[in-house]
């Protein structure tokens, strides 16, 4: 398999933090690749090294087969556009006039395939409209637009969703799915909006405290959500004692709510709770979510 982007046993300390702590993971080309974490995982510092921001404490990675330490490191990183955190837009200027811009700094000889890129976005009739009267997801559109000058064809994102409306969500979602199906673009795509990663990912890669703790396809994260029977009830402790008598497979969500993975009897469940005082609210069968199957990998929930 051929790959973007392979991080071998990366860190990064700041004084006395490591932000990232021997981090492996490896982008397929082609891919639309899911970085999940909670903030401050490491997301963002991954981000900021592959995109020569920052320099690894120690460990390496390669773009395109070429190590971060190769004089020609340079020559990858220019197949690469990046939205790092915020888009880098100049507020007071038109979407044309930043394109342009960014053609100026890349060096670039002329400005053809501007207006294409423009089109391809969805900003072709902004016209003389500046950047600071835009939505925000025009905004974060247009950040993209300028990644993708000098036709790069591995996109990196920072929450691209966040703070978004519903219908600029699904701006952004057609366009990275139009990018990568139509243009060959293989994305790398930080996001603690998993319900929306789920629409998008073709491979995912669970990041905590720096260390990556899974990296696995859709396909394969598919076949590992099973169905399972959600339980709502008033004391989770109480459950967990029945559920363990009676040999049942669970996870617990949170003081209220757990998933059992087996078949159970109804009645028997009901009876055997209410001697232990417990109440059951709701039950409804359910497969598991990625945010379900990721709060069992790492606890807690992703948006801290």
């Amino acid at each position: 398999m051929d790959y973007v982007l392979r991080t071998n046993a990366l860190c990064k300390k700041y004084k006395d933090f490591k932000a990232l702590n021997g981090l492996s993971m490896n982008v397929p080309k082609g891919a639309i690749y899911g970085f999940v974490g909670k903030n401050g995982a490491g997301k963002t510092t991954l981000i900021r090294l592959i995109c020569g921001l920052q320099e690894p404490t120690s460990g390496e990675y390669m773009l395109y087969g070429r190590k971060n330490t190769d004089k020609d490191i340079l020559k990858s990183r220019r197949r690469m556009g990046a939205v790092v955190e915020t888009p880098s837009i100049y507020f007071d200027m038109t979407a044309e006039e930043n394109l342009k811009i960014q053609y100026r700094i890349l060096g670039l000889p002329s400005f053809d395939g501007l207006n294409d890129i423009l089109k391809l976005v969805g900003l072709e009739d902004t016209g003389r409209k500046k950047a600071k009267n835009f939505s925000l997801g025009m905004r974060q559109r247009l950040g993209i637009a300028v990644a993708l000058v000098g036709d790069p064809d591995f996109l990196v994102l920072d929450e691209p969703a966040n703070g978004l409306d519903p219908q600029g969500i699904i701006e952004i979602r057609e366009l990275i799915l139009k990018l990568n199906r139509e243009h060959q673009i293989t994305f790398l795509i930080s996001s603690h909006i998993l319900d929306e990663l789920s629409r998008l990912a073709t491979h995912y890669g669970f990041i905590d405290k720096g260390q990556l703790i899974k990296e696995i396809s859709a396909k394969e994260l598919e076949e590992s959500c099973r169905k399972c029977v959600r339980i709502e009830v008033n004391n989770t402790r109480a459950l967990s004692r029945v559920l363990d008598r009676m040999k049942v497979e669970y996870n617990v969500i949170s003081d209220k709510i757990a998933d059992v993975y087996e078949k159970i009897n109804v009645s028997t469940l009901t009876l055997a709770l209410a001697q232990e005082d417990c109440e059951v609210i709701s039950m409804q069968e359910r497969d598991e979510s990625l945010e379900s199957y990721y709060v069992s990998l790492v606890g807690g929930r992703c948006d801290e």
